[in-house]
């Protein structure tokens, strides 16, 4: 997070001092036609991998652990989240470890601001996410999805109970 902090505090107008950081963040050269506006959060870096023409725009964070992969001539609204990391549902197992799963954005996407992408889920090929939702299951090629819901899908088991 360091990086990031290093990458948000350079002026806007030095390119190639932002482009040497994402470098350092991603750990390979980034391509030419990468744009990311600051303020960007990333929390590992080394998983993601973008493709030609990628804009993002401001105010994103990428939890990339599981790794994000995006493709050519995606746009990316201002405050969306990427999150590839999250914890078991089950209330006994929660605090035991982190679970993780790829993001894959196809060539094509538009995502709308302030979006938020769960883990393993694919946005197909020339696909549009609206403003605000939250996807949590793969959208298919030439799709527009939005909102947001609360659906209940399961109900969990109650924590056990510790006896005195």
């Amino acid at each position: 997070m360091g990086l990031t902090a290093r990458l948000n505090a350079l002026p806007f107008d030095h390119l190639d001092a932002r482009r040497a950081v994402l470098t350092e963040i991603f750990g390979r050269p980034v391509p030419d036609s990468l744009s990311i506006l600051p303020p960007f959060y990333c929390d590992f870096g080394l998983g993601a991998s973008f493709g030609e023409r990628v804009f993002i725009n401001q105010g994103c964070f990428f939890l990339d652990y599981g790794g994000i992969t995006v493709g050519d001539r995606v746009l990316i609204g201002p405050g969306v989240t990427l999150s590839t990391a999250g914890h078991p549902v089950e209330l006994d197992e929660r605090y035991d470890f982190i679970t993780h799963a790829p993001i894959v954005i196809e060539d094509d996407v538009w995502i709308g601001a302030a979006a938020t992408v769960t883990p393993g889920v694919t946005i197909g090929r020339g696909s549009v996410v609206g403003a605000g939702a939250v996807v949590a299951k793969d959208v298919p090629p030439l799709s527009v999805v939005t909102a947001t819901s609360v659906v209940e899908r399961k109900r969990l088991k109650p924590a056990p109970t510790a006896t005195s």
